[in-house]
């Protein structure tokens, strides 16, 4: 059995034509055919395979088929590339295998088209997202916030802490109970005992002014001014911030300048709608929020003093969230044991803080804090005060 190759499917058909016709020749003893008509015929380019098998005109083989086999046979169907296509013939014939180059693949310009087929897991480990928005006609007003919580009280789904006391600190400059808003008289810093100013009453005051670091001086002075002083937009005491413009008597407090539209000036300077100039100024300040440390300056010694001094006359010292009720006091024959290297342990003692509650997660509770003395010695005590629950109390003997 021999294994030939042929280039192409052309030369495989003419190949196996010539080798029917050779053997029905040997069976059938037919003459050869005259050379004369093959002559006759213009000179045709010849074809000879290198294994020199046969020497026939490529192009007079199929004249050569229509005898043999008749014009209606069907066409010879060819296998597909990379397989082999094997001709079985009789025992006494030869026997052909054939194998056909593999062709190359056109190379398209798309580089999507080079790419490997990539596996469809649609429906399988993924599906596509599709977004469908709708605009609902017309002018739409988006809710405010006191809908939304009106909105989020109904669900009931929400988890809101408890209603925060309400806060009773006056500023003694603007009256107005409570802190205020950062973009105006913002939070509220001691002056003294149950004395309270609005940071930008006290900073926008004429008297006033701050250091490097932060300390508000003069606030006293401007407070004792402002008790004299009658503001021109409410008509009540405690105006400390005066127009600057020559000769000008309007003042005001700060919260009314702000609504009777004077122009601020960022060298803490002020003009009455009267004398600021039309339309906007390059050096104007539209922005109050101070977010720097700011504190008033003042003699703590003498403070701490005069507290000590009024007794038990019911008054508030705040810091931060502790908030002092009473400030206690030692007697000669307790300093030897009611103190530490770092602390004194005064009897009365008595402050509140509000803290997280030891119940719950999301609320906070009142802590009352004192101090008292058995067997000589001191006693801490703290009440946990909270809604719904009774009064626990913890003492110890130490602090910590």
């Amino acid at each position: 059995m021999k294994d030939i190759v042929f280039c192409s499917n052309n030369c495989f058909v003419l190949y196996s034509a010539a080798v029917q016709a050779k053997n029905s020749e040997n069976k059938e003893s037919i003459p050869s055919l005259p050379q004369s008509p093959m002559k006759e015929r213009p000179p045709k380019a010849f074809h000879q395979y290198s294994n020199n098998i046969s020497t026939l005109d490529v192009h007079c083989l199929p004249q050569l088929q229509e005898k043999v086999s008749p014009p209606s046979s069907p066409p010879i169907m060819f296998p597909p590339a990379f397989e082999a296509a094997k001709v079985e013939a009789k025992p006494d014939e030869l026997k052909v295998t054939v194998k056909l180059k593999p062709r190359l693949k056109a190379i398209h310009s798309s580089l999507d088209d080079c790419r490997p087929p990539s596996k469809k897991w649609k429906g399988m480990k993924w599906k596509k997202w599709s977004i469908q928005i709708v605009i609902p006609k017309g002018s739409f007003k988006p809710p405010c916030e006191e809908e939304i919580d009106e909105f989020l009280k109904k669900l009931g789904t929400t988890l809101k802490p408890d209603p925060v006391p309400k806060d009773y600190r006056k500023c003694c400059f603007c009256h107005e109970e409570g802190d205020g808003l950062t973009d105006g008289p913002a939070r509220l810093l001691n002056l003294d005992l149950d004395l309270w100013v609005h940071l930008n009453c006290a900073l926008w005051s004429t008297e006033v002014y701050e250091t490097q670091a932060g300390a508000l001086i003069n606030v006293e002075l401007a407070l004792r001014r402002g008790l004299q002083m009658k503001c021109m937009f409410c008509h009540k005491m405690g105006a400390t911030s005066g127009c600057h413009r020559l000769r000008c008597t309007n003042i005001y407090h700060f919260t009314c300048a702000i609504k009777a539209q004077c122009m601020f000036f960022k060298d803490k300077t002020m003009l009455c709608p009267m004398h600021k100039p039309k339309g906007t100024h390059e050096q104007e300040l539209s922005y109050f929020a101070v977010f720097r440390r700011v504190y008033v300056q003042r003699d703590e010694v003498r403070q701490i003093a005069s507290i000590v001094q009024r007794g038990e006359r019911d008054h508030t010292f705040r810091v931060g969230s502790l908030i002092f009720h009473a400030v206690g006091q030692l007697l000669p024959q307790q300093m030897q044991v009611f103190h530490s290297s770092k602390a004194l342990f005064p009897v009365g003692y008595e402050a509140s803080r509000l803290y997280w509650s030891m119940r719950y997660a999301n609320r906070r509770c009142r802590y009352l804090c004192s101090i008292e003395e058995k067997d000589g010695l001191p006693l801490f005590v703290i009440k946990v005060v909270e809604q719904g629950h009774e009064d626990l109390v913890l003492t110890d003997t130490t602090p910590k």
